[in-house]
């Protein structure tokens, strides 16, 4: 099955998704931190307070008291363990490269950038590919739950992969592209929340829905 003629089924049913939002680079890295294990409507709750309280910044998110931090962040869920997270990857940040401004601007190797944001405490795969992606403009490509459920069901994985094993699928059989791998992962998105659910998939209406046997089972 073509990666590339599913993309565009995608692009077509949904148009362009301009992922990720966010008005900074910085602003990404929080969302990317703040989505682990909740959904989207909790992230933008989050940032917001964040906002409002002019925090949308490496030295000030490394500066502000833990534990108005989490209060802040409370709405993204899990934010004991998300305060730290995020105070782990900023730091990192302004102590390596002042910000993450700067650190986009600099030639360093995917695979090297890669590494060490996986050494920064909390920072899993989807997490650090997030921010390489959305953040720092690297061609790599997301994987995540909705990925993995959408892909198994159309049979072009089996489900047990690993995630390092799928996105090189994903990688090695679609165009060294930035611009598709980030609408790709948010189409991918859109199309598990409107159509491809866990229970109750909408398969009827699914643009994808002529490609998957997964529609013409009789359970669900």
């Amino acid at each position: 099955m073509e990666l590339l003629k599913i993309y565009h089924l995608l692009l077509s049913h949904f148009g362009y998704q301009n992922w990720w939002p966010a008005e900074t680079r910085y602003e990404v890295v929080i969302g990317a931190v703040l989505t682990q294990n909740t959904s989207w409507k909790n992230v933008e709750k989050a940032i917001e307070n964040l906002k409002k309280e002019n925090l949308i910044d490496e030295r000030k998110i490394l500066e502000i008291d833990t534990e108005k931090l989490k209060k802040l962040i409370k709405p993204a869920g899990f934010y004991n363990i998300k305060a730290e997270r995020l105070k782990n990857i900023t730091h990192h940040i302004v102590k390596n490269y002042g910000s993450t401004e700067n650190l986009a601007k600099l030639p360093i190797k995917l695979e090297d950038l890669r590494k060490e944001l996986l050494n920064v405490k909390g920072i899993g795969k989807e997490t650090a590919d997030s921010i390489l992606l959305y953040a720092l403009d690297r061609p790599i490509f997301v994987v995540d739950a909705y990925t993995k459920r959408i892909f198994s069901r159309l049979g072009v994985i089996e489900g047990g992969e690993e995630y390092d094993e799928i996105r090189h699928i994903f990688e090695e059989n679609l165009p060294k592209d930035l611009k598709i791998y980030k609408e790709y992962h948010a189409l991918i998105v859109e199309l598990g929340k409107h159509y491809c659910k866990k229970r109750n998939p909408a398969c009827e209406k699914c643009p994808l829905s002529d490609l998957c046997d997964y529609s013409c089972l009789p359970y669900k």
